[in-house]
C-alpha cells in the first residue's frame, strides 16, 4: 500500500485594525461599513476573475485585476492580500509564469481567508 502525503496550505492572514479604525473615524459606523461590504464583494469578484483570466490565459488582464486588488485590500486593511497580489504582478512583469501561478492561488488562498476574518471581526451580515 502506497503512502499518500496531503499537503494543507494553511495562510497567515493580516488584518491592519488602525485601517479599518480610521475609516470608521473619517466617515462613521455606517459609512465605514457601507466602504467595507463594497470592498470586500468587489474583492470577492476581482479574486474570481483572476482565476478565470488564469485559466484563460489572459495574462494582461490578469495583471489588471490582480493590480485593482491592491489598492482596494489596502483601503480596508488586508496588508497580506496586498502584499501578494503585488508579488503576482511583479511575477507577472518578470515573466515567470510558475511564479505566477504559485503566487495567484496563494492570493486566492489568502483572500478568501482575508474576507473571512474581516467578516468576523466586524460581524457583518451578507
Amino acid at each position: 500500500m502506497a503512502n499518500i502525503l496531503t499537503v494543507v496550505h494553511k495562510e497567515n492572514v493580516r488584518l491592519d485594525p488602525g485601517k479599518l479604525s480610521d475609516l470608521y473615524n473619517e466617515l462613521g459606523e455606517t459609512g465605514a461599513e457601507d466602504v467595507v461590504c463594497r470592498a470586500i464583494e468587489e474583492l470577492a469578484v476581482r479574486l474570481t476573475h483572476c482565476e478565470r483570466l488564469w485559466r484563460q490565459n489572459d495574462i494582461t488582464n490578469l495583471r489588471k485585476s490582480a493590480r485593482s486588488l491592491i489598492a482596494i485590500s489596502d483601503q480596508v486593511g488586508m496588508s497580506a492580500m496586498s502584499s501578494i497580489a503585488g508579488d503576482v504582478t511583479q511575477a507577472i512583469d518578470s515573466e515567470d509564469y510558475a511564479a505566477v501561478a504559485a503566487t495567484l492561488f496563494r492570493l486566492i488562498r489568502v483572500g478568501e481567508r482575508s474576507l473571512t476574518a474581516i467578516w468576523d471581526q466586524h460581524d457583518l451580515t451578507i
